[in-house]
């Protein structure tokens, strides 16, 4: 089915056959306790695409990255379980960090299909508490933030634009921040990657908004509304009407204004990355971000999104963890991405001028071997109107 996705690419059907074979990447071998490798396991099981950039990390970086996100999954498992009453729920989220130093604490009434992560979570707290103490210290505080975060929104809407930046924050934002400070702590980055949390936040919010887009229908048959009431109420009576054919028209205006406000964080992915000077540091971050601004692009303007779930390719995906070697290849990406996107505004769409405007600067910072200069610059005079959070 993939190959037949990429049919028309014959660039994608060759990276695919690579994949098939193995030729993607080289991950570093060397020897790990059996509870560290069953992490591992874990880590593929849950988050395979994750995997791949985590595996090609160096040494005691590679370990902490893995079980990061083994604890972040875990927090993110209970919070999606339903099944799971807040009387229940509640308690154990706001204590979470605190079973990190728990050796024999797991959760087994999850129904969730990641629900391992919380079954045999002794065997990650084992490995959590084998890391150097700075490593510790970030993920625990990441783990705290994210759950108390997850708190706050079980039970509060998304009215404002500025909800929805403090909802994408607390889902994302204290793990991009914790993996900066992991970057820089390791001595493989400078204490800038680290210390400029502005920038740090302005990428999670990309991240997580773009999955907030993409999930659009499966949210709403957990009955979840997590695009902020401001910008919808201007295109229907209701989130759930998006659905029906007859509010196609509306629901692609709404979801067009909500991709040109993810727009206004790609210059700050492009700083951000810039400042990067390890290789598989840089791979790690730049694949996920050339991902998610692959997935703007196939979103904008697509009324499949109110009728299915909208993914890039296999293809596309393979393509882009060979090709994103370095900022001259993520600007080539971005540029690429933000012209499918500019091609596709309707003049008569509401936000098309604002989707210009950002495209315009966007484009300015993505001119190959970075000709039009610093992007810090571009990202000063383009005021987003965005509220960062974590100040």
């Amino acid at each position: 089915m993939e190959f037949l996705r990429s049919l028309f690419y014959p660039k994608e059907i060759y990276n695919l056959i690579r994949y098939k074979m193995g030729g993607l990447t080289e991950v570093e071998q060397d020897p790990m306790s059996e509870s560290l490798q069953t992490c591992y396991k874990f880590l593929e099981e849950t988050g395979r695409s994750y995997a791949v950039v985590i595996q090609a990390l160096e040494g005691e970086l590679r370990h902490a990255a893995c079980i990061f996100y083994l604890v972040t999954r875990a927090v993110d498992t209970l919070e999606d379980d339903l099944t799971i009453s807040l009387e229940t729920k509640i308690p154990i989220l706001t204590n979470f960090h605190n079973f990190l130093y728990q050796p024999d604490w797991r959760f087994m009434d999850s129904k969730q299909k990641n629900r391992i992560v919380l079954e045999d979570f002794p065997t990650i707290s084992r490995e959590f508490r084998n890391l150097a103490v700075v490593y510790q210290e970030v993920i625990a505080n990441a783990a705290r933030e994210l759950a108390l975060g997850m708190v706050e929104y079980l039970s509060k809407q998304i009215e404002s634009v500025q909800d929805w930046d403090k909802y994408c924050y607390y889902a994302s934002g204290p793990i991009i921040i914790g993996l900066s400070v992991m970057f820089s702590v390791s001595g493989l980055e400078d204490p800038i990657v680290g210390e400029d949390t502005k920038v740090s936040i302005s990428v999670s919010l990309l991240m997580q908004k773009i999955n907030l887009i993409r999930d659009f229908l499966e949210d709403q048959l957990n009955g979840l509304e997590l695009w902020p009431k401001e910008v919808w109420s201007k295109y229907g009576k209701n989130l759930s009407d998006f659905t029906k054919p007859e509010n196609i028209v509306p629901a692609v205006q709404c979801l067009n204004e909500l991709i040109t406000n993810i727009l206004h964080h790609v210059p700050d992915v492009l700083l951000y990355l810039s400042r990067l000077q390890n290789q598989r540091v840089f791979k790690f971050c730049a694949v996920p971000l050339m991902m998610a601004i692959a997935t703007l692009a196939t979103c904008y303007n697509n009324l499949q999104l109110f009728k299915r779930k909208v993914k890039i390719r296999k293809g596309q995906t393979v393509t882009l963890m060979m090709d994103t070697t370095d900022m001259q290849a993520v600007r080539a990406i971005t540029c690429q991405y933000v012209e499918e996107i500019y091609k596709k505004i309707s003049p008569k769409d509401p936000s098309s001028e604002q989707t210009q405007n950002i495209i315009a600067t966007i484009k300015k910072l993505s001119v190959p071997d970075g000709a039009t200069g610093d992007p810090q610059l571009a990202v000063s005079e383009q005021d987003s109107g965005l509220v960062h959070m974590g100040q």
